[in-house]
């Protein structure tokens, strides 16, 4: 755990350090949970965002996109659910005075337990060596069963006391598995209680005839009230989904671990409307393509798993989350749910308005059911970040930072570098950056050695370094640089656009979809 920490923190100050992400108002101390992006954090966010929106919008003909607004009339919460039902459950510690949620200390528990089981996989790879089979193992080592069990145990008893609404067994599960504050190791706990997360306003010229309002909690709302404008407008036919991506807010009272839990926040999320009956196909249509999506980055297969949730809103028929392995462990990226027709079915009722689909194969009116893809922009960001932040030994036993952020994603794509301030080289470089802009974002830099050029250009993870030298008067070719294996070669200046084409461009990774 102490080896996660370390490396957390080392993601946090090399996000600072590199102009990747700030904390919000720093100069007035800042402001808890809200961060802003820096000169390389908006590029690496836009790309994440742009990476999604392809996938997403542009490769499927019947996915459109949407930009609602992040005001909407205050009855669109009550349709939702969310002015009677969006809460988490708190508990305070009366010692500490720190305040938790409820089902995150549970969680946490439920995480210390996993690791026992890593450590227990660990030990038997180390004792079998290439004869360990690791499903094998999982599924018959009586301790690893043990824990498997007591993770299920727990995690099924708190999602049925919060499904009931039964607050008392959940404090009394905190109670009986000796959860303690992590900060002062306390185990004295109040009652735990629910605390609605939207952030209310008011909109209106006086004090008197101001409305009430929320900031949006979530994206998906705004595509559901623009079901019909959209379906009309753009004459879709069942199946056929809306993107969009947003910012939301949430009055988090347990912000933490960084941008993984922020009160401002960006969302990726896909709403696609559905002939009743279908879901189940559609469910596991869209968890299979969410999850090759994630693969095609390339941050390792064995950073990803399916949570299938033991918890259903009352609405769903089926929820899964697909989890990432962050540095503080697996925890919720994205979220592929079920969603029956509950939502167009509420705006129906609270509207006063059809929201229904006219079937012409079927002859009748309908309700769709909704299929929701939903991805957390930030903390696919901390994901892409955390697992590139690299500390490498090298063969003359220096060391290197590197950030091997998957190139297509890469704030800089390469860096152009005259190898000294003279003899012609700065002008030639320069000639090359202007062609190069035209199609990639690329850098130059002239000041200090080449060495550290080349390791400035690493810790923030640009592919290539493109080095003009005197050979490139007489030949016209550069040495290209590979951040990943360091390797260095002779190109033409004039295949340079098609190289890095070839290693950054979103259709040749997406093709790995």
């Amino acid at each position: 755990m102490n080896n996660q920490g370390d490396h957390f923190k080392n993601v946090i100050s090399h996000a600072k350090e590199y102009g990747f992400v700030f904390q919000s108002s720093e100069i007035y101390d800042g402001l808890s949970a809200v961060y802003d992006y820096g000169q390389n954090g908006a590029e690496l966010k836009k790309n994440i965002r742009e990476y999604w929106w392809k996938a997403m919008v542009q490769m499927n003909t019947n996915i459109v996109g949407l930009d609602a607004s992040i005001f909407m009339h205050p009855t669109t919460w009550k349709a939702s659910g969310h002015v009677d039902a969006f809460n988490d459950p708190l508990i305070d510690n009366k010692d500490s005075k720190k305040r938790y949620r409820a089902d995150v200390l549970v969680e946490d528990y439920c995480a210390k337990i996993e690791q026992k089981i890593e450590k227990e996989v660990k030990k038997a790879k180390k004792r079998f060596g290439d004869a360990f089979d690791e499903n094998e193992f999982l599924k018959t080592n009586q301790r690893v069963l043990a824990y498997q069990d007591k993770i299920e145990t727990i995690l099924k008893r708190m999602a049925r006391s919060l499904e009931n609404e039964d607050l008392a067994d959940v404090k009394a599960l905190i109670e009986e598995l000796e959860i303690a504050d992590p900060v002062s190791g306390s185990r004295n706990w109040t009652d735990v209680k629910q605390f609605n997360l939207m952030f209310g306003t008011k909109l209106g010229a006086s004090a008197e005839s101001a409305m009430d309002l929320y900031l949006r909690p979530e994206t998906a709302q705004g595509i559901f009230v623009n079901f019909l404008n959209v379906q009309k407008t753009g004459r879709m036919k069942i199946p056929f989904g809306i993107a969009q991506t947003g910012k939301a807010f949430r009055n988090e009272i347990v912000a933490r671990q960084f941008i993984f839990r922020m009160r401002e926040f960006e969302q990726m999320e896909m709403q696609f409307f559905i002939k009743p009956g279908t879901q189940g196909e559609w469910y596991k249509h869209w968890k299979e393509k969410r999850l090759n999506w994630h693969l095609s980055l390339g941050m390792g297969e064995e950073n990803y798993r399916f949570h299938d949730h033991e918890k259903l809103a009352h609405y769903a028929d089926a929820a899964a989350d697909i989890e990432f392995r962050f540095p503080f462990g697996f925890k919720e990226l994205e979220g592929i749910h079920s969603r029956t027709d509950f939502d167009l079915s509420q705006h129906e009722k609270h509207a006063g308005k059809k929201l229904q689909f006219f079937d012409p194969e079927e002859n009748k009116n309908y309700v769709p059911y909704v299929l929701e893809t939903s991805i957390g922009l930030d903390r696919m960001f901390l994901a892409v970040f955390s697992n590139s932040l690299k500390n490498e030994e090298l063969e003359n036993n220096s060391t290197r930072t590197v950030l091997k952020l998957p190139a297509v994603l890469a704030p800089t794509k390469a860096a152009i570098l005259p190898l000294v301030k003279k003899d012609g080289l700065p002008e030639i470089a320069k000639e090359i950056l202007q062609e190069l802009q035209w199609d990639f974002n690329v850098a130059y830099d002239e000041k200090d050695a080449v060495g550290r050029r080349y390791r400035r250009q690493d810790a923030i993870g640009t592919p290539f370094c493109i080095t003009i030298d005197h050979q490139t008067i007489e030949d016209n070719t550069v040495t290209v640089r590979y951040r990943d294996s360091m390797k260095q070669e002779r190109v033409a200046v004039k295949n340079l656009k098609t190289l890095i084409e070839d290693h950054v461009s979103m259709k040749n990774w997406l093709k790995n979809c």
